[in-house]
């Protein structure tokens, strides 16, 4: 990467319960990957790749952890305010460390399907 690639930086803090553990790890490097930029992750002083799971979790990052994202590449706002939204949403987990978000999502879609065949059986009767 050259030094005249944009670079976005942005402090977070660790909310989640059980902190950044393998499977918010996992999360933010999947998302991370996604992206051109370089991500970086600083701690104390110390600098990871924000694309490797082993990295993330040497961090020892427990709930306040405050961490610095960096990304450096045609993309970096874009990473690093997404990277940014998955932290502060606490990688969508309950104070447990359950999944938050894939059953809130599954009820949404159950509901909407049943609208759905409600609305065609509404159209069917008609």
């Amino acid at each position: 990467m050259t030094n005249d690639e944009p670079v976005a930086r942005r402090e977070v803090e660790i909310l989640n319960a059980l902190g950044l553990h393998l499977r918010p790890a996992d999360k933010f490097v999947r998302l991370a990957v996604t992206f051109a930029a370089e991500i970086k992750v600083y701690r104390n002083g110390s600098e990871f790749n924000g694309k490797s799971i082993l990295d993330l979790t040497s961090l020892a990052a427990e709930r306040g952890t405050v961490l610095v994202l960096e990304a450096r590449g045609p993309d970096a706002e874009a990473a690093v305010a997404t990277l940014a939204e998955l932290v502060l949403a606490r990688f969508h987990e309950d104070d447990e460390g359950q999944a938050e978000e894939p059953a809130e999502k599954e009820k949404v879609k159950k509901r909407s399907k049943k609208k759905t065949k409600d609305n065609k059986d509404i159209k069917r009767k008609s």
